[in-house]
């Protein structure tokens, strides 16, 4: 038994575990995270950074308990299952895992044979996330995907013979040219799996990437957002009919199957990411060191070029920081932290929670803030009600069916209130 009494770290609640992986074999053109190909080369290098960044946050933390880990890139299946496992026995040794802690980890559909899967559940994973997309193959191209239609269905059915009973499913709908009837049929298609968890996401031209680029040049076609609404209520409809919970805007899950570690950012609980490009948000006990700034919590976020974290991270010894402060101000992996102003966290638990069905529990921002929601925002609150965008249901205010496309008509005007 983890004795927490002497931690700086409040556990009254258990932490959450991001760990990044940034390698790709091929990095596809939508994607603006963190991530690389072609630096293979360094794998054996990050692995022995990551378990130096594991040994010292469990020093520092006190070994938190841990009620999720989530393993994402990157790729994490493109590692070698040696690697996986020696990670995941840093992870046991540092940390402790409550009963019924989830451990998800991010999956390609060409990493899946059944033989792989088997190897990589006997390390401690109990949830997968498959990267499945569409089940178009000329969708999958335009997206640079590795895989093809069949290799994406063939992937779930390995998952369910290597024993994983939590498969979640990742899809993109909203794509150049791409009809409704396609949509549809992947949909239909990933139903039929057997899949415990759906997440359907519109696809976003982030700046900057190959397929943003290629959509202002006119090579590709600009994808229509009528249409793309028009998906979003056929993924509503279609997964709601099929014994689906939709729990948050662009998630669903069978019974008692929804995402405990991305409940934990919407919930705005307290998580730790390792690895580079991984953001942190913790409530340290008393912030020993930063006293007299009124503050409810630290985010930060780690460097991001893999080669300059190895470098930190494999030369960060927990001996050197008395406490959780230093760690912030001296940490050679930390490259931005910022202070949370109470403010600061009543906007990001309104911009979190209300993404959830349930939406917003009054009594857990009580908790959080000492006051109630409508304390801090009571013009919105009102003139959103009267819109009928957000409704109370219990003590939870939550966005009503019509207020659902329009969240971010709610949102600018809580901000609004806010300032």
């Amino acid at each position: 038994m983890v004795n927490h009494s002497t931690s700086n770290y409040p556990h009254d609640g258990d932490l959450s575990l991001y760990v990044h992986i940034p390698f790709c074999e091929t990095k596809c053109p939508y994607c603006d995270f963190n991530t690389y190909a072609g630096i293979e080369s360094l794998m054996p290098s990050y692995i022995k950074a990551l378990k130096s960044e594991i040994e010292t946050w469990s020093s520092v933390l006190n070994k938190p308990r841990l009620k999720s880990i989530f393993w994402g890139g990157g790729t994490p299946s493109y590692l070698p299952t040696r690697d996986i496992s020696s990670l995941m026995n840093s992870i046991t040794k540092y940390f402790a895992l409550s009963d019924n802690c989830e451990v998800t980890l991010e999956a390609n559909p060409g990493d899946c044979t059944r033989e792989r899967l088997s190897a990589i559940k006997k390390t401690g994973f109990n949830r997968i996330s498959i990267g499945v997309q569409s089940l178009d193959d000329h969708e999958l191209h335009l997206l640079g995907r590795r895989h093809s239609a069949d290799e994406a269905l063939s992937s779930i059915s390995s998952a369910h013979e290597a024993g994983f009973e939590n498969i979640n499913a990742d899809l993109i709908f909203g794509l150049p040219n791409q009809p409704v009837s396609s949509w549809e049929h992947t949909l239909e298609s990933t139903i039929t799996t057997g899949v415990e968890h759906i997440s359907a996401y519109c696809l976003t031209l982030e700046s900057g990437t190959p397929l943003e680029l290629d959509v202002k040049s006119g090579k590709v076609q600009e994808p229509d957002s009528d249409i793309g609404a028009a998906m979003y209520d056929l993924a509503i409809e279609l997964l709601g009919s099929n014994d689906f919970q939709q729990y948050e805007i662009s998630n669903w899950s069978k019974s008692k199957k929804q995402s405990t570690h991305n409940l934990a950012y919407w919930n705005s609980d307290p998580y730790l990411g390792v690895g580079p490009g991984a953001h942190s948000y913790l409530w340290p006990n008393g912030m020993p060191g930063l006293s007299g700034i009124p503050q409810t919590g630290i985010r930060f976020e780690t460097i991001k070029s893999p080669r300059a974290y190895i470098d930190n991270a494999s030369s960060w010894s927990p001996s050197k920081f008395a406490n959780f402060s230093s760690v912030i101000e001296k940490a050679p992996t930390v490259e931005t932290h910022e202070l949370l102003l109470k403010k600061t966290a009543v906007s990001d638990f309104l911009m979190m929670g209300l993404r959830l069905n349930s939406g917003l529990s009054d009594a857990l921002f009580i908790k959080r803030f000492g006051s109630r929601i409508k304390d801090w925002i009571p013009n919105a609150l009102y003139e959103c009600i009267e819109l009928s965008l957000v409704e109370w249901v219990d003590d939870h205010l939550r966005l009503t069916a019509y207020g659902r496309p329009l969240a971010n008509e709610a949102l600018k005007r809580f901000m609004r209130d806010l300032v």
